[in-house]
């Protein structure tokens, strides 16, 4: 879980310095596609379904659709504001996945819980600022992300099916790739990468595919209430990497509300592993 996080906060790196030279949509296109064929590859070596008939259950499609959504939003978000920023807020995903999991799965959870989240939001609206002059309106794209990867994690949840990790990272980036042709009207014209850009597209397609190939195997075999504190390493990486390399400097408020939803997901794993423990 943790290489998955490094994984993810240097493809951030890379999709952010790409976005400064290249439209949204041409990134997402290529990252998208060049992972597909990675994982195709390792499809064919692995002997894994290409296709099965799992891939038409209800919970597998509208899982593709919100990876698909979550990754746009996403991306945008990396692109339009700092990095530092749209990480922080991306780590209120666990927090949505505890409200969907009361009303889509109706969980049982109490006023510690509720509490969490309730404070985890304060910690999204000290970094968004929505009644301030320093408030970002695309900073809203990372909490669309947040929402649609909760979404999608909620689906995985709800999925009865036996798919190879390999096929459903496949499909994400296919999903990924495809999310990229939809927004092409709504960015400038796509245009030639140079060498050195490709190195770059090379280096951003590495760390994706390592990350989430990593992040599905961890999720698949190991005790989620053990692996999922380590999702919040990547806010760590994300902003040692925006401080060293894009020399962002997050303001207090960022850092503190950064700590906030971390310290309220944190306290929510915990409490959940608490009750889960037989009596």
């Amino acid at each position: 879980m943790i290489l998955a996080m490094a994984g993810f906060a240097f493809e951030d790196l890379f999709i952010k310095m790409l976005s400064e030279e290249f439209p949204i949509s041409e990134v997402i296109i290529i990252l998208g596609f060049t992972g597909s064929i990675v994982f195709l590859l390792i499809a064919l070596f692995q002997r894994a379904p290409i296709f099965h008939k799992d891939l038409l259950n209800k919970y597998v499609i509208i899982r593709t659709i919100c990876e698909l959504l979550g990754a746009v939003f996403f991306v945008t978000a990396i692109a339009l504001t700092p990095l530092s920023s749209a990480s922080a807020i991306l780590q209120i995903t666990p927090l949505l996945v505890t409200i969907g999991a009361v009303i889509f799965f109706r969980e049982q959870v109490g006023w510690r819980r509720w509490t969490a989240v309730f404070i985890g939001f304060m910690g999204v609206l000290m970094i968004l600022r929505p009644f301030n002059d320093d408030f970002e309106a695309a900073s809203i794209f990372a909490l669309l992300g947040a929402l649609f990867l909760a979404a999608r994690d909620l689906s995985t949840r709800a999925m009865k099916v036996d798919l190879p990790s390999v096929t459903i990272a496949l499909y994400a980036f296919i999903a990924f790739g495809i999310s990229g042709i939809l927004i092409i009207p709504f960015n400038d014209p796509m245009i030639a990468p140079s060498l050195n850009q490709i190195m770059f597209f090379i280096g951003a397609s590495t760390f994706g595919v390592i990350a989430y190939y990593s992040l599905v195997i961890s999720s698949r075999i190991g005790e989620m209430s053990v692996i999922s504190p380590f999702r919040y390493s990547r806010i760590v990486f994300a902003m040692l990497l925006a401080i060293i390399f894009l020399k962002e400097r997050p303001d207090s408020f960022t850092v503190i509300g950064a700590a906030i939803i971390v310290a309220s997901g944190l306290y929510t794993f915990i409490r959940e592993s608490i009750l889960k423990k037989p009596q």
